[in-house]
């Protein structure tokens, strides 16, 4: 009974490294920008998004309320190191997907809405002040 328990524990253990491991190939890139809600008119109503220059491979700024802002990178988690990975907001500006492996994640709050990811998108600090947003790590 004791080695079964011990062989469960390092299945979850191997399982739980393993989704990390994926996450933690996604560089750390320090992200400290300040934007402007005036220049970017897409921000102006909820659920609307835009791209910007930062992170790994860009950030997504999606309004998520009339106060709220998410901030997540465009490196897709699933097969990190692929040059192809790379998310894009879909036209239902609810998901953002990868076209090279098919994964979908909500803007909401960045987990998987679809297969093969397991990991949900890499996010920032976000801090919205009326006028400007803050993006940081």
């Amino acid at each position: 009974m004791q080695l079964l328990k011990i062989a469960f524990l390092i299945s979850i253990i191997l399982i739980l490294s393993c989704q990390d491991e994926e996450n933690n190939n996604i560089p750390d890139v320090e992200v400290n920008i300040v934007i402007q809600l005036g220049e970017f008119k897409n921000l102006a109503t909820v659920g609307g998004w835009e791209y910007i220059v930062g992170g790994s491979r860009g950030i997504i700024i999606a309004r998520i309320s009339q106060n709220e802002f998410k901030a997540y990178d465009r490196h897709c988690t699933f097969q990190p190191s692929s040059t192809c990975a790379l998310v894009s907001v879909d036209p239902n500006r609810i998901t953002a997907s990868d076209d090279c492996c098919g994964s979908s994640f909500l803007l909401q709050n960045g987990s998987v809405s679809k297969p093969p990811a397991s990991v949900p998108l890499k996010s920032y600090n976000t801090i919205f002040d009326g006028l400007s947003i803050t993006i940081t790590n």
